[in-house]
């Protein structure tokens, strides 16, 4: 049986190898596609400064004012003759280069012959550009890089034509007239470089030629046909007096625009290539990996009658992975969500050896022992919640109790010592109020609300100070007026309060607390700002997570809770908290309050003015008593 599988098996090796090589093949051309791409980038560099040092050799010999730029130019030639080096490629045009010294030199000294000087420049552009090895490099039967390179080469055409052109025309200019034959190799260059730059537009991408396309549509292009056709007007070889510099300057700037597209289409004749590479290396790998699959089922053919012994344990990983994927977890969320679990019932073992048997039977108890330990914590939760939950409503009442029982006294009492020491234990029944309710607020219970009255931001303010410690550290800069919805607004001072106690437990004694409060557009905005110790960028990163309540309060440290708090009431508020650093040091808590928890800016009742008035004023009198003594 091996025999009959191995030899449609060898076949299909056989089958594979020959794609494998093809591929190979073809990576490797796209691989030297690449490489020769790298070289033409400096041929057309090379070319480039080759065509601006014949357009300033033509101009240096009428007007000695182009002599820097002629300098500049041929430093450039010779750089790039360096980066090119010796590729083989290019040697037979380079070696056109052991002339050049001898034109320079005849140049320089003022003895050279514009139109042997112009026809020596533009064969050995010529013979750059006839090697330049990424035209000529196979394509692979890829379209899109035959229209790259297609157009690369109508581009390098142009350029060379229009380089030519403003050489020739650069020298009719500076003489002033046409002389011999220069009008018909102008009217010739001018024809070769607009049907060449046609070819182009027909062959570019819209993305390749829109640079070509708005020099085009220029002011200094139309400058330059302007001149074009004065020229052209000029067959007569009568005189053309047109300012030659600035021609010469828009053509150059011409010259650089088409070198820079010519640049673009380089770019993505190499992204073309690197795409065809990376197919290929992908096709390669493919069938590299469909060789070692079919080697594998060889080997599977040969091993299948060990198979037997696997099955049983390919039964037990299946079993494994349905507990640890599906029962588990499913029994563990059911524990969680409140829900009662179904009762244990063993599903029949696998058949299998005994050794496999006990496993599985070990498993289960595995899987009993995990959702015993889901339903402790579960139970543990939920008592603790509930618990903290009946502590915070009996602290609640108590205080409550112990409230109304100091307000009864203070309208009893008559003395100014007594009611302010009064007033201190109402401040103090106050935070103990707060405290109950954050336990509330961390089980997620409800306080009672039964206020609907609108309330004041200033008055918001002022009542979460009434429960913090050390209000008199805390200066209120500016608050806005602003209405908040008397639904909202004995929770909104439970937060305030959270943060302002946080912000004046850590900050100096010495330092004030301050807050501001301003409208935002529909949103209304508070600030809690301090100047104290600050917190690194990961602890405010953390705090903002716990006010955010992407971790639970359980697992955190007990001074946290206030994080906590905060960000329970945020949320069922539908308000925004945000920690940030204070400039100079310290911590500042935004509180940003949506459009749905503000109400009309309209006066309260007159009977609700004098409530509040009236509460103030004998608060901010007994404080003033205490502080007396």
């Amino acid at each position: 049986m091996s025999l009959i599988l191995a030899v449609p098996t060898c076949l299909l090796l056989v089958m594979v190898g020959l794609a494998v090589d093809t591929h190979l093949r073809a990576y490797q051309d796209a691989r030297s596609t690449r490489a020769h791409i790298g070289v033409s980038l400096r041929i057309q560099g090379l070319v480039h400064n080759l065509q601006e040092e014949r357009t300033f050799t033509n101009l240096v010999a009428e007007d000695g004012s182009y002599r820097s730029q002629l300098t500049r130019s041929r430093e450039q030639v010779d750089t790039f003759r360096r980066e090119l080096g010796d590729e083989p490629v290019v040697a037979a045009a380079t070696s056109r280069f052991g002339q050049l010294t001898a034109v320079r030199d005849t140049v320089d000294s003022g003895t050279a012959d514009r139109k042997k000087t112009q026809a020596y420049y533009t064969k050995v552009v010529g013979a750059l550009n006839a090697a330049d090895p990424a035209t000529d490099e196979a394509t692979g039967g890829d379209r899109q890089l035959l229209q790259y390179l297609s157009a690369l080469e109508a581009l390098a055409e142009t350029k060379e034509a229009g380089s030519q052109e403003v050489s020739l025309l650069s020298g009719v200019l500076a003489a002033g007239r046409f002389r011999g034959t220069e009008y018909l190799d102008y009217v010739s260059t001018r024809a070769t470089r607009i049907s060449a730059m046609a070819r182009f537009f027909r062959l570019a991408t819209p993305s390749q030629g829109d640079a070509v396309r708005n020099m085009f549509s220029s002011t200094m292009s139309d400058r330059v046909s302007a001149v074009e056709k004065t020229a052209l007007n000029a067959s007569d070889g009568s005189r053309i007096d047109v300012d030659t510099r600035k021609y010469s300057s828009d053509m150059l700037r011409i010259d650089t625009t088409v070198y820079r597209a010519e640049q673009r289409v380089d770019t993505d004749v190499q992204a073309r290539a690197r795409t065809i590479s990376d197919k290929a290396a992908s096709a390669l790998t493919g069938y590299l990996l469909l060789g070692v699959l079919v080697t594998a089922a060889l080997i599977a053919a040969a091993m299948f009658a060990g198979r037997s012994i696997t099955r049983p344990l390919d039964a037990l990983a299946r079993e494994a992975d349905d507990v640890a994927e599906r029962r588990l977890p499913e029994t563990v969320a059911r524990i969680q969500a409140g829900k009662s679990t179904p009762a244990d019932e063993d599903e029949p073992l696998s058949s299998g050896t005994r050794e496999i048997t006990r496993v599985v039977t070990a498993l289960r108890g595995v899987e009993r022992t995990a959702v015993g330990l889901a339903t402790e914590q579960a139970v543990l939760r939920r008592n603790t919640t509930e618990s903290l939950a009946n502590l915070g409503r009996r602290n609640q009442g108590l205080v409550r109790r112990q409230l109304s029982l100091i307000t009864a006294l203070e309208q009893q009492e008559l003395d100014p010592e007594a009611l302010a020491e009064l007033f201190e234990l109402d401040h103090l029944a106050t935070r103990m109020r707060r405290n109950a309710e954050s336990l509330l607020v961390l089980v997620d219970e409800r306080s009672p609300q039964f206020s609907s009255v609108t309330a004041g931001s200033l008055e918001l303010v002022q009542s979460a100070l009434g429960e913090v410690e050390q209000y008199r550290r805390v200066a209120i800069a500016d608050i806005e007026p602003r209405r908040i919805s008397g639904r909202a607004v004995a929770e909104l001072s439970h937060l305030l309060a959270e943060l302002i106690e946080n912000a004046l437990t850590f900050s100096p004694p010495e330092q004030p607390v301050n807050i501001h409060g301003w409208a935002d557009d529909d949103d209304y905005s508070i600030a809690v700002v301090d100047h104290g110790v600050g917190m690194s960028p990961e602890d405010l990163a953390r705090a903002n997570a716990r006010i955010t309540g992407e971790e639970a309060f359980l697992v955190a440290p007990t001074r946290y809770l206030g994080h906590y708090v905060v960000g329970r009431l945020a949320r069922r508020l539908g308000v925004e908290v945000l920690l940030s650093d204070t400039p100079g040091g310290g911590v500042s808590a935004l509180v940003t309050l949506p459009a749905r928890v503000l109400a009309p800016d309209e006066a309260p009742p007159p009977d609700r003015q004098q409530y509040v008035s009236s509460m103030l004023n004998g608060f901010r009198s007994g404080v003033a008593r205490a502080e007396a003594r």
